[in-house]
């Protein structure tokens, strides 16, 4: 497992292309999971200050998810049980508009068939963004249209939208999110960590 995480820390395939972005930074892999994990959160790439702090969602967005899952920072970040495993390691850096880059699809196909192998107590999945809902759920719908089928996953697992601040009108807009997803959420949740 430390060799696994070593060999991911080590990662320097996307060099060249981050390299190539407008932020012009270095790889900085931030692999974060436990074989004895018992909930995924499979998000999409870390953002600037997950590059900056080696410790994925210490931020706004962090903040925001945990308040969704019913957890507190203590909970989120025991790697004994909550493993987040992105579609890629690295933050991908910004385009010259100052958007995000996608996650460069070599890191999945990489990493993850390993480090899935790791992880054989996972009891929930929580699959945010689009990026991860295709791979994950093999779905092509829109993210919206994958959340609000959120109970066609269950039990195991649970689609939501990116918990960042840019994505406050979109929760305004669909404010089921809140009233029928977060409890069926919360509940998961618990039921996954108590196991």
């Amino acid at each position: 497992m430390t060799d696994l995480t070593d060999h991911i820390r080590a990662c320097r395939l996307c060099a060249p292309r981050f390299a190539a972005t407008a932020t012009r930074h270095a790889p900085r892999p931030v692999p974060w999971f436990r074989p004895s994990a018992r909930l995924l959160i499979a998000g999409q790439a870390p953002g600037l200050q997950v590059h900056e702090k080696g410790r994925p969602f210490d931020d706004r967005s962090g903040d925001r998810l945990r308040d969704w899952l019913g957890v507190d920072r203590d909970t989120f970040y025991d790697l004994d049980r909550i493993a987040v495993v992105p579609m890629a390691f690295c933050f991908p850096g910004y385009d010259a508009t100052g958007s995000d880059l996608p996650p460069p699809p070599i890191c999945a196909a990489t990493w993850h068939d390993r480090v899935f192998a790791t992880l054989p107590d996972l009891r929930l999945r929580v699959v945010i963004g689009a990026h991860a809902q295709r791979w994950h759920l093999g779905t092509r719908n829109s993210m919206t249209e994958t959340v609000r089928a959120f109970r066609d996953h269950l039990p195991g697992t649970i689609p939501l939208p990116h918990p960042s601040w840019r994505n406050t009108g979109w929760l305004r807009k669909n404010p089921w999110f809140e009233t029928d997803l977060l409890p069926v959420l919360r509940e998961q949740v618990k039921e996954a960590l108590d196991a």
